[in-house]
């Protein structure tokens, strides 16, 4: 039963190793998860899951291979479980007083359960709503949305309403975490903390309780000790392409603006238009008359800043190669010059692309720019942040 339930892991790019799923195994053996299904449910996720992008995954296996309410809902899916019989036994808790009992009648067993559930599953033939028989909403039936049953299968419900279904690990809470859906604020700033040194520094306003239970030993009096608050010391400088092409994009970017404004202490920001040329801004509806020099944004800034450029690359080649090439000004020297200069004065850079990374190689500016970066060039979702996150730690 569960050296499937660890090779549907692997399958599912949840990295599990052996190691973890041995302890899962002695855990089990020693009674930690006792005879509950969601005792057990909780004691597989805290040893199998490292990383919290892969939770929701986890939730689908774990629904899956145990034959959770996803393969329940199948009218022509074999109805059967894996789970063994002590288990679920134990799990045929009542919560209702006698009263309520004389009124509400659950079927006996899970076998029994599962056997009229199958036929009821044949049998209906339209949605339902109230009762206590068929499988629809508002009911007392073992089965449905809704209802109220204290051995039932919940079916066609986003959540519990009275937590008495048997099984209640379909809810996935964590989709939102998943590296493969769409990616929000949330998920980026999950992201975005493999970017991170931390760093003691300004006034000491916050107790060391090591420093003091050690000063206090060695002194032979309470010898209080205080230390600065503990802060990201990584310093990030983002330059963002903003309007044209890039307006497709406005919403994930103000994502990941948001997420970074959260994440970094020390970070600075300007805008651009499609290549950075001799001037960038802060305030876009002030860009023609409040521009800064570029250079003076290099002299500003020190070299340990990292510098992320946010844009989809797409333009004319000549925006990049040329002289004059922008489409809004007279640029009297090429955008690639103003690239170079920019790269060569920070250590570490990268360029994330909002445009879907199997696009790249069909626009011209982009194997530009990417070539440009030396490969540094990642697309908008959380592994290309991932592997963004990665090259600026080096």
């Amino acid at each position: 039963m569960f050296i499937g339930f660890f090779y549907k892991l692997k399958d599912a790019r949840v990295p599990v190793s052996l190691r973890e799923y041995l302890t899962l195994l002695e855990a089990v053996e020693k009674g930690v998860a006792g005879y509950s299904v969601e005792d057990f449910y909780y004691l597989a996720r805290a040893t199998l899951v490292k990383d919290e992008r892969n939770l929701d995954k986890f939730d689908q296996v774990f629904g899956a291979h145990f034959k959770g309410l996803a393969s329940l809902a199948d009218a022509g899916a074999e109805i059967s479980a894996e789970i063994p019989e002590e288990w679920l036994s134990k799990l045929a808790e009542k919560y209702l007083s006698e009263e309520e009992k004389a009124q509400i009648q659950s079927l006996g067993g899970w076998d029994k359960l599962m056997e009229t559930l199958k036929q009821r599953l044949e049998e209906q033939q339209k949605r339902h709503q109230g009762g206590n028989k068929w499988i629809g909403t508002a009911g007392t039936s073992p089965f449905g949305a809704y209802g109220y049953n204290p051995e039932g299968v919940r079916i066609g419900q986003d959540k519990s309403r009275h937590r008495r279904a048997v099984k209640v690990w379909d809810k996935r809470e964590f989709r939102n975490l998943d590296d493969s859906v769409e990616i929000g604020t949330r998920n980026i700033k999950v992201a975005l903390r493999k970017l991170r040194k931390w760093a003691r520094t300004g006034a000491a306003d916050e107790l060391d309780l090591a420093g003091t239970i050690r000063s206090t030993a060695r002194q032979g009096w309470l010898d209080v000790q205080m230390r600065p608050e503990r802060h990201n010391a990584v310093k990030v400088l983002m330059l963002f392409d903003i309007g044209g092409s890039m307006d497709d994009y406005i919403r994930i970017c103000e994502e990941l603006f948001s997420a970074v404004k959260t994440e970094f202490k020390h970070l600075e920001y300007y805008y651009f238009h499609n290549c950075p040329y001799e001037g960038l801004w802060r305030d876009n509806a002030r860009r023609r008359s409040e521009q800064i020099s570029t250079l003076d944004v290099i002299n500003t800034y020190s070299s340990d800043y990292k510098l992320v450029f946010v844009g989809d690359a797409t333009m004319s080649p000549y925006e990049i190669t040329y002289p004059g090439g922008s489409v809004e000004h007279w640029n009297m020297e090429a955008g690639q010059v103003w690239m170079q200069r920019l790269l060569d004065h920070f250590n570490h850079a990268a360029w994330i692309n909002p445009q879907p990374e199997k696009w790249w190689h069909y626009t011209p500016s982009i194997q530009l720019l990417h070539k440009m970066m030396a490969g540094r060039m990642y697309p908008l979702t959380l592994e290309g942040l991932d592997r963004m996150t990665g090259e600026l730690n080096r």
